[in-house]
């Protein structure tokens, strides 16, 4: 998440709420992101906000408020971002567009570095936004990748959710890889995972056809 321009706290109310709720919510993702529900306090977030304590209260009632606040902003913004990028370019081919999509999905990641450990936190804490991006994003995907895979002849139903659920998992798995040193080209993962996944599932088609028939 950006964070927006802070202000000095001791002055809270000459900034208009709205702009106090953006500074509020960028500061909080970035807490909750760092030190978890348990650990983030309202003290930590206000001084990041550059507002007082009182103001945070005042917009979200409770840490609690705050941290579902911050969890359904980061789910939208992510759904916004990834799920235009694959629902577009209906000119591209089956390969194309799956580069394409694991390169967007990638650079969502290093552009919002607060949202995968946030996500990860709410899952843990019963807010399953994580899970539930991935089904809103897998009704996108499907139709988008179906289209495309029945120029193979393939048609996957039911198994191209799982499908899609397994790309965003193999994405947010190498993201988080400790590498043991420098973590290898970014372009070289995505086309790892371009060709591992466009292959692989056209090689079950033509050599394990059932193990899909028993997904559908």
């Amino acid at each position: 998440m950006s964070m927006p321009r802070k202000r000095g706290p001791g002055r809270p109310r000459k900034l208009p709420v709205a702009e106090q709720r953006a500074l509020v919510l960028a500061a909080a993702g970035h807490v909750f992101a760092t030190s978890g529900l348990q650990g983030a306090t309202i003290e930590q977030i206000a001084r990041e906000a550059g507002l007082t304590r009182q103001a945070v209260y005042e917009l979200y009632g409770d840490k609690n408020a705050l941290f579902a606040a911050v969890v359904e902003q980061a789910e939208e913004q992510a759904y916004a971002a990834i799920a235009a990028a694959g629902a577009s370019d209906a000119d591209l081919d089956l390969k194309s567009w799956a580069r394409k999509n694991y390169a967007n999905l990638f650079d969502f990641v290093a552009g919002h570095p607060d949202a995968l450990p946030l996500f990860q936190e709410a899952e843990r804490t019963g807010n399953f936004a994580l899970s539930r991006l991935r089904k809103r994003l897998a009704l996108v995907y499907t139709e988008a990748s179906g289209q495309r895979w029945a120029e193979f002849g393939v048609e996957p139903g039911r198994a191209d959710t799982a499908l899609v659920t397994m790309y965003f998992a193999m994405v947010e798995s190498l993201v988080r890889l400790n590498w043991n040193g420098d973590a290898p080209d970014r372009d070289a993962l995505i086309d790892l995972l371009t060709e591992f996944t466009i292959g692989g599932v056209l090689r079950l088609y033509s050599q394990a056809p059932e193990v899909i028939a028993r997904v559908r």
